[in-house]
């Protein structure tokens, strides 16, 4: 039986303090919050895929998080904006890996929670920032 599977709808994401995660990621990484049924839960847009901050049972689910890798078109804009924002990178916009068609970009940083968060950038091969 064929399941056809499709792209991902949802990411559950646990936090110590929903009330500081969506203050965070609303109006620090300007992602649009969709819903807040609780005060425990909200939900977020990243383009079509739910993120679902949710209040953490205790401090291990807090730190079993996945990173997030959040896709933009400018690494080195939106990594210099985020840090006027105040967000501080664990590293600079680095190429990751070159693949056939274009060539991968990251760079990282950490919420108020400590997880970490990636900004990725598909660049065009032998692109650099222009900040570089």
């Amino acid at each position: 039986m064929d399941l056809k599977l499709g792209r991902l709808a949802q990411v559950a994401f646990p936090v110590a303090d929903v009330d500081r995660s969506v203050a965070f990621f609303e109006d620090v990484l300007g992602l649009k919050l969709l819903l807040r049924p609780h005060e425990t839960l909200a939900f977020f847009d990243l383009n079509g895929v739910r993120l679902f901050v949710e209040k953490a049972a205790g401090p291990e689910e807090v730190a079993k998080a996945s990173i997030l890798y959040l896709l933009c078109d400018d690494i080195a804009v939106a990594a210099a904006e985020l840090a006027a924002r105040g967000v501080v990178f664990v590293d600079t916009p680095h190429c990751i890996a070159q693949q056939p068609a274009y060539d991968l970009w990251m760079t990282f940083f950490r919420d108020p929670d400590g997880h970490l968060l990636a900004l990725e950038m598909q660049a065009p091969k032998g692109w650099t920032p222009a900040a570089a």
